[in-house]
């Protein structure tokens, strides 16, 4: 994230699930998914939307942290890589397979995804234009300097976790 105060984008839940069922609505007819990898922790919700809708039952996880205490972008670790199984389907690297997260931000975490499965369609709820060349599909751009506060990260105020961890 850019230097200096970030503006607010406060998301509530119904609006997050117009955007994710609008982003399904974008990718019916798009091709035909053989399962989904959301990119964990903030894709795990989109990524149920959009299978709900999309009737996709194949579902897995690759968990790349980047963000470190709910402010910056730092270095991109890789804590859980995607099943070979579902790198291969479809002729293999990710061809049939959609990629989901909530944000694209500076794109890194999705240019590290796109090297595991460089044939996967990538898409976001949200993108901002430093990320948005590593989407294929998106719903809402947000400039750079902006901060989306998630619906799972609020309450009435900020909610830090319940526990001390707050990597990616």
């Amino acid at each position: 994230m850019e230097q200096g105060q970030p503006k607010a984008f406060p998301v509530h839940w119904e609006q997050f699930h117009r955007d994710a069922r609008a982003l399904a609505w974008r990718l019916a007819g798009q091709g035909e998914w053989k399962a989904i990898v959301c990119i964990t922790r903030g894709g795990l919700v989109p990524a149920a939307i959009v299978a709900r809708e999309l009737g996709i039952r194949n579902i897995e996880t690759v968990c790349i942290a980047s963000y470190h205490d709910y402010k910056d972008q730092g270095s991109l670790e890789v804590i859980k890589a995607i099943d070979p199984a579902v790198i291969g389907l479809d002729g293999g690297e990710g061809a049939g397979v959609l990629v989901i997260d909530d944000l694209v931000d500076s794109g890194n975490t999705a240019a590290q995804v796109r090297k595991m499965l460089p044939k996967a369609h990538f898409a976001t709820v949200y993108a901002k234009p430093k990320g948005r060349p590593q989407v294929d599909t998106f719903i809402t751009e947000v400039s750079q300097d902006t901060w989306i506060y998630f619906p799972w990260d609020m309450g009435f105020t900020f909610q830090p976790p319940l526990t001390n961890e707050t990597k990616g």
